[in-house]
């Protein structure tokens, strides 16, 4: 079928949630994907921090099918040899896993990062009543922050736009300035049971505070009895060129919340927590009725140990910051460009103008990036792209910025010409 015909079938019979961009994509292949006319087209957009490991991994793609022929799904009242092994790799890979003495986490497995999201607040709201009593149920999350679509998490997300219109909104959040802890401290009431944060905003615009922000948070959290909820739906999974963001900073987390990247496409979430607030869930406290089942929890365990190989994420973080490197020295050519910034394959380009129509210019030319927050190129190359893909995006970027600036006058002709990643 034609992209026009997909496009207008589209138009009149799916719900219009999306602003759509106008090409209808067919089939995609490493880091490439084609729309339905044929015309091909670099994917740094990558599903949304979805396709981690690119379209069609060889080792996915053989897994899919195997557990396909063996079991897709069951209940989850029956024990299934998937989604247990990939809990362990979770838990044993994260913050949750054994240092010393038994086992220290678990595991909940849901279908996306908002019901990750919802399972956590409940899992911390219970935890604090049974643990400081009734009047134990407030969240702080941050301004600009992001968490998802539910009723609850356009709640917790620190957003307007993204509330407008579904009111009245649910009772027990309150809003703090991002990387500021004088703000987060005046939030904090005697009914404050968690703090619910991303390592990174990502849907913020990949906005990013320092370590020792979250070292200092880490102990607060200790200090007021307060749990902390890492977000990492976005961030996780390889994306910051470490398998979770909390490793960059020194702090871990008590509940963090996977999805996106963890079954490279398939629809999955997670809930890791530490084993003293893990218990506090019982039989009948949550459920997920296509959680976890066979066919994406073995998905999610390739995609984990495929991502666990040795040198695969030091060769993502070092590609991610090359791309960086050479964007900041575009910079310095294109007074448009206000601020490059981000970690591993995790990358924002701030403009002093909207960024829609450079993303439009970059689709013409065959690189798929998005805009955020009206004026925030955000992308995300596949964890396994090449060297010779990264600077193909990035010649095509430089191309449709310089075109931009050259356009209103605005290149700084005397500074140094940018190398495309030598």
């Amino acid at each position: 079928m034609e992209s026009k015909k997909i496009i207008e079938l589209t138009q009149h019979y799916v719900m219009n949630t999306y602003a759509r961009l106008p090409i209808a994509l067919a089939k995609g292949k490493g880091s490439w994907a084609w729309d339905a006319d044929g015309k091909k087209y670099l994917d740094f957009f990558s599903g949304l921090a979805v396709n981690n490991l690119g379209h069609a991994h060889s080792k996915v793609l053989k897994t899919l099918q195997t557990q396909a022929r063996e079991l897709m799904h069951v209940s989850n009242v029956f024990h299934t040899q998937p989604q247990a092994e990939l809990a362990e790799l979770l838990v044993k890979n994260s913050f949750a896993g054994p240092k010393e003495g038994p086992l220290r986490g678990r595991a909940f497995f849901c279908n996306s990062g908002a019901e990750a999201n919802e399972g956590a607040v409940k899992l911390a709201r219970k935890w604090a009543k049974k643990k400081f009593g009734p009047q134990k149920f407030e969240v702080i999350t941050m301004k600009n922050s992001f968490h998802g679509r539910t009723l609850a998490m356009i709640t917790a997300t620190g957003q307007e736009k993204y509330q407008k219109g579904f009111e009245p909104l649910m009772p027990g959040f309150r809003y703090a300035e991002f990387g500021n802890m004088e703000s987060l401290k005046a939030q904090v009431t005697d009914a404050t049971c968690a703090v619910l944060i991303e390592p990174i905003q990502g849907e913020g615009g990949v906005r990013m505070a320092s370590a020792e922000y979250f070292r200092e948070l880490r102990r607060f959290c200790d200090e007021k009895g307060l749990l902390l909820i890492f977000d990492e739906v976005q961030v996780g999974m390889g994306r910051t060129g470490k398998l979770f963001a909390y490793q960059h900073f020194g702090a871990e987390p008590d509940i963090m919340t996977l999805a996106k990247a963890l079954a490279s496409g398939l629809p999955v979430g997670a809930v890791v927590a530490k084993e003293d607030v893990a218990q506090t869930f019982e039989p009948g406290d949550h459920a997920s009725t296509f959680g976890g089942n066979p066919l994406v929890a073995a998905v999610a365990k390739t995609t984990l140990e495929t991502m666990l190989e040795p040198g695969f994420l030091e060769n993502a973080a070092k590609l991610g910051d090359s791309f960086m490197g050479q964007l900041k020295k575009l910079k310095k050519r294109l007074p448009i460009i206000t601020e490059v910034r981000g970690l591993g394959m995790m990358i924002a380009v701030d403009l002093d103008q909207p960024a829609k129509p450079i993303v439009l210019k970059c689709i013409e030319k065959g690189l798929l990036i998005n805009a955020v927050q009206e004026k925030t190129l955000r992308i995300l190359p596949p964890l396994t792209a090449k060297r010779s893909e990264m600077k193909e995006a990035l010649r095509i970027l430089a191309e449709v910025l310089e075109e931009t600036a050259k356009g209103q006058g605005v290149i700084a002709a005397a500074a140094p010409r940018m190398e495309v990643m030598s």
